[in-house]
């Protein structure tokens, strides 16, 4: 059976047991919009990286919403089952990374965002269509 971006066999397996149809990743995207995270974008990266399926990328406006987006993000999939292989950069909020395995999370400063440019580095990710706020499935 086809599925659509998102909907890959190592996010099936990833998500909670509560939902089989809103991929973990998403739901990392629907609590970063929830506290406000700027220029969210999401990159699929099956078949060009070995490390992980999608980097979920956003940026914060100041060190205390960087963290309170991966504050939301963390407690959002746990309430899902899903715990984080780790989290880098939680102190200084100039860029998070939350390991999810089969996708990361990157939360960046305005500064960071620009500096690294994770886009532009994996430039030949397809970048995934995000529904708009009021088309994200329900959270259950």
């Amino acid at each position: 059976m086809s599925h659509p971006i998102g909907f890959g066999n190592k996010l099936t397996q990833a998500m909670s047991p509560l939902t089989t149809t809103t991929p973990a990743w998403m739901i990392a995207v629907r609590a970063a919009r929830a506290k406000k995270a700027v220029d969210l974008k999401v990159l699929d990266l099956r078949g060009i990286a070995s490390f992980t399926d999608y980097f979920v990328i956003c940026t914060g406006t100041n060190p205390r919403q960087i963290q309170a987006i991966t504050d939301e993000i963390r407690e959002q999939l746990a309430q899902l089952g899903e715990t984080p292989l780790g989290t880098e950069g939680y102190d200084t909020a100039q860029w998070v990374l939350i390991d999810f395995g089969d996708f990361l999370v990157h939360i960046f400063s305005p500064e960071a965002r620009q500096y690294y440019d994770l886009e532009r580095l994996w430039r030949h990710a397809k970048l995934v269509d995000l529904p708009e706020e009021e088309e994200l499935p329900p959270t259950p």
